[in-house]
């Protein structure tokens, strides 16, 4: 059994990955992964609307990565509209791009829980086996941060390339078009970062672990015989 000082840093590293378990569960529930501004077009060019008069056109959008909310603006008050991605909405988005983030994520949930596993089994003994040691727990933390880091990549590629805003507040919508004004990463998102970070702290920690720690020598007191204690 490995001693005190690796126990702790192997159990802070077990629980890091644990984090980073269940805040990859909160970023996929949570449909907050970018908020924006949608201005009504159509609702602009039919008007003629000036700039002090756009604010009446502005519109609100949230979404994650299975639902989300739209409010629009089109000069008639607010109309508030809920949407899934999942069945129809996807095929009007890059399909293949989309499902691949999923899967990314559903992958990275395997890989952190992976990674805890290898973290209580250090924590618990000394493997026989290198690969089981503290280079095991960093090769799945790289795994599982390098995989979330991907998926994040690929959603803002989504935003960026792709118009992901635009085609969601577009969906269904037969007589208005919309544009996008202004958008924001929100707390899914930045979830979804601390998940990969957690990841690259643990590498910290395993490192952390392997510095040996000055050995505490005790002074032996050589025994003196003397004269009395031979007659005794």
């Amino acid at each position: 059994m490995p001693g005190w000082f690796k126990t702790a840093w192997y159990g802070l590293a077990s629980l890091l990955s644990f984090s980073s378990f269940l805040l990859l569960i909160v970023a996929l529930a949570v449909p907050h992964w970018l908020s924006g501004k949608i201005l009504c077009q159509t609702g602009v060019d039919l008007v003629n609307a000036t700039d002090p008069e756009l604010v009446k056109f502005l519109g609100d959008i949230y979404y994650g990565l299975f639902r989300g909310r739209k409010v629009r603006q089109c000069g008639l008050g607010d109309r508030q509209s809920q949407f899934t991605i999942f069945p129809l909405l996807v095929k009007e988005l890059n399909t293949g791009l989309h499902v691949t983030i999923l899967l990314l994520l559903f992958l990275a949930l395997a890989l952190a829980l992976v990674s805890m596993g290898f973290a209580i089994l250090n924590m618990v003994q000394v493997p026989y086996r290198a690969v089981n040691g503290p280079g095991g727990i960093c090769l799945w933390n790289i795994l599982a941060g390098g995989v979330v880091a991907l998926a994040i990549a690929s959603f803002m590629a989504a935003v960026k390339f792709h118009d992901l805003t635009e085609r969601i507040a577009n969906f269904q919508e037969q007589f208005f078009q919309f544009v996008v004004v202004e958008e924001h990463y929100e707390e899914s998102f930045w979830i979804c970062v601390a998940s990969a970070s957690a990841h690259a702290a643990n590498l910290v920690v395993v490192a952390i672990s392997q510095i040996p720690l000055p050995e505490i020598k005790t002074k032996i007191e050589e025994a003196t015989v003397t004269a009395e204690d031979i007659l005794y």
